[in-house]
């Protein structure tokens, strides 16, 4: 039998980014809503049904973390998914197999 063992160098300030990303349960609808394409924050916080204000925090952490991209459209600004890896990336961490949560199950 033979043992390989394969080194893999993982940016760990990437993962904090994500990790910052998806913490909050409105950037990760934020970030669902992003799958189906671009959005506006005003259309984007009544989607999600948080305040105006509460939504361009959430974008400006998305696009701080590298996530989101903000196109300017005259006085308005469309946000979309940085890059089609993202969009990627989200769909597999979704995907993922891990049963329920540990708080979730009766004791």
């Amino acid at each position: 039998m033979f043992v390989v063992a394969v080194l893999v160098e993982i940016d760990v300030d990437t993962l904090s980014r994500v990790g910052e990303a998806l913490a909050d349960p409105t950037r990760r609808a934020v970030l669902a809503r992003l799958l189906a394409g671009p959005g506006y924050p005003a259309e984007l916080a009544e989607a999600i049904c948080v305040s105006r204000s509460t939504m361009s925090n959430h974008l400006a952490c998305l696009r701080g973390c590298g996530f989101v991209t903000a196109t300017y459209e005259g006085r308005r600004v469309r946000y979309a998914l940085a890059d089609p890896a993202i969009a990627d990336a989200l769909t597999a961490l979704a995907a993922l197999p891990l049963g329920p949560c540990p708080q979730d199950v009766a004791s």
